[in-house]
């Protein structure tokens, strides 16, 4: 028998004595899981891109709704936006979108959810507390066991999931406001506003208006990632519980949830555009105060029809990513 291995060895060329090292077998399911998520992520770019582009009338109606440009009740609101959209022609509304708004798309559905994930993962091992649950964690039924969390960890349990969403929706302005803006504005105007203000580097990276642009994207960003996995899985009857009813769950707390709070705040920041345009300069606080004083609450709309405007230049496209 050892004659019979060191003949083996030989003819392996393995020298005879050397150990043989077993054989490590490939686990390619990280490489395939790797090649899905990047794979997915470019489609849902392009994809929500397209739609993007697609709904830039809705869009731009949105945009002009929570403007200084429109007065009045909603449904004038509504004609006076509908009207300065085509105010050029039919194809007035795509000709605002540069290659800024392209990149800026692509990154935001393709990558945005995955950076909150990183966000919440990364202060959640740094702090010590329990991620935000995703996907099939959704499904599971919650524990109830009883025990009781301490004073401490439930502090660092909340300042991280406060945290979370404010850096995540920081991130996406970093990436979406400037494009927002020139969309806002149009190219050739947009050109004119940023030139005016001589911004540095990185505030004209970040573009103007960009806290309230921030803190927008907060909302939105704790209500689809915070708000609607916590109620989902701690309330939503177990039986009931499927991809569907966690789809249209979610929608609906986008669109009568965050989008509420979102709008207001989309207001602030093109009422806030347009005073800058007027007087070079950002200031929330003047743009607040001469809003109320011009048309009281109707400065800072709830009425239906800005919400179905805003509602329905983001739906389209997160409809469509969450289905692809």
């Amino acid at each position: 028998m050892t004659e019979t291995k060191k003949l083996q060895r030989k003819l392996s060329g393995v020298p005879t004595g050397s150990s043989v090292p077993p054989a490590v077998p490939r686990d390619e399911s990280a490489l395939e899981n790797a090649a899905v998520v990047c794979y997915r992520s470019t489609g849902l770019g392009l994809w929500g891109s397209l739609l993007r582009f697609c709904g830039m009338p809705l869009e731009k109606i949105a945009l002009f709704m929570n403007s200084s440009q429109v007065s009045g009740s909603g449904a004038s609101q509504m004609a006076q936006a509908v009207r300065l959209t085509f105010e050029g022609g039919i194809l007035t509304p795509f000709k605002v979108v540069g290659r800024a708004s392209m990149i800026a798309w692509f990154f935001q559905y393709s990558a945005m959810g995955l950076v909150f994930q990183f966000v919440d993962i990364s202060l959640s091992s740094l702090l010590g507390v329990k991620r935000v649950k995703y996907g099939a964690e959704l499904m599971e039924a919650p524990k109830r066991d009883g025990s009781v969390t301490s004073p401490l960890e439930f502090i660092k349990s909340a300042g991280k999931t406060m945290a979370a969403p404010v850096l995540s929706g920081s991130i996406e302005s970093m990436i979406a406001n400037r494009a927002e803006v020139q969309r806002f504005f149009g190219l050739k105007r947009f050109a004119e506003v940023e030139t005016a203000l001589g911004a540095n580097q990185i505030a004209r990276a970040a573009g103007p208006a960009f806290t309230a642009n921030a803190a927008r994207n907060t909302v939105m960003s704790s209500t689809s990632f915070v708000i609607t996995p916590l109620l989902y899985h701690h309330f939503y009857p177990q039986d009931m519980k499927n991809q569907k009813s966690l789809f249209w769950f979610g929608l609906g707390m986008n669109i009568f949830a965050g989008n509420v709070v979102a709008i207001t705040l989309q207001a602030l920041w093109g009422r806030t555009l347009d005073r800058l345009a007027a007087e070079g300069t950002v200031d929330y606080a003047a743009v607040i105060r001469d809003g109320f004083k011009k048309e009281g609450g109707l400065s800072f709309p709830h009425a239906p029809e800005v919400v179905f405007s805003r509602a329905n230049e983001r739906a389209s496209a997160g409809h469509a990513a969450v289905v692809l």
